[in-house]
């Protein structure tokens, strides 16, 4: 039934909207993470890695640090000691545009500059070889990420903000130290992103996402925070003065929360 309740709640929310600027249309891009399809094989420890690059320094080449979203807190994280194996498909040759599908030369080629990672992914190759039936073997090569964000890993290795998909309250992360990232969760980078931060781990902004923009809420308390979703979100654009106080918070926060990692 209706209330003046809700007709108060619906005029606060057209307020917000008219005021504020969905994300979408900010200097930033949002992205999801790496999809391995097999994380036994690309997921290693750091004991595992130090072996590989003892074996061949040049497989540091192709080991990323990496955060999963278990790892994810409110402004902070805790590192597991763990890297992705980062072999995007056609790897090393991914860079050639004329291989399509997969391709024997570009194994061979990885077999000869990184044979260790290679035998390395070998003990794996029956299980990385079945995933993906319609994909796997056909257009990447068996050893290959099932989805390697191909257009746009190198944002990875940018300052950032990283958050899991699926929440029960505001857990966002500011990310300086080049963490890859699973795709149980995504990445922000561009512009404004502390003032950004700032907003996205408020208990207002949070309460605010959660009634009107979350999606597939899931059970009494978890929902998602989907690119979907929070690119619609309303953000008010002031000033970078104005942004300052934010910013200090934030910085202040940091300072505190850096030893969690």
């Amino acid at each position: 039934c209706f209330t003046f309740a809700d007709e108060t709640v619906m005029n606060l929310k057209r307020k917000i909207e008219q005021r504020g600027t969905p994300l979408k249309n900010w200097d930033v891009k949002i992205y999801r993470g790496v999809l391995t399809g097999f994380n036994e094989a690309f997921i290693i420890d750091t004991e595992t890695k130090e072996k590989l690059c003892k074996e061949d320094p040049k497989s540091a080449d192709i080991l990323k640090p990496i955060l999963r979203g278990r790892d994810i807190g409110k402004y902070y994280y805790k590192w597991a000691g763990l890297w992705l194996v980062f072999i995007p498909w056609h790897f090393p040759l991914h860079n050639d545009n004329t291989i399509q599908g997969a391709s024997e030369k570009a194994e061979k080629e990885f077999e000869k500059q990184y044979p260790v990672v290679y035998k390395h992914l070998c003990k794996y190759k029956n299980e990385l070889s079945n995933r993906n039936k319609d994909e796997t073997g056909i257009r990447y090569e068996w050893y290959a990420l099932q989805r390697c964000a191909a257009t746009y890993y190198p944002e990875f290795e940018k300052e950032k903000i990283v958050w899991q998909l699926i929440v029960q309250g505001p857990s966002f992360v500011y990310d300086t130290k080049k963490f890859y990232y699973l795709d149980t969760g995504f990445i922000m980078v561009g512009k404004n992103l502390k003032y950004i931060i700032a907003l996205l781990n408020s208990k207002p902004v949070f309460l605010f996402f959660r009634r009107f923009y979350a999606g597939n809420i899931l059970g009494e308390k978890g929902f998602k925070y989907s690119k979907v979703y929070l690119e619609q979100l309303p953000i008010p654009k002031i000033s970078e003065s104005d942004q300052k106080p934010f910013i200090d918070l934030v910085d202040k926060i940091l300072a505190i929360t850096k030893d969690e990692d």
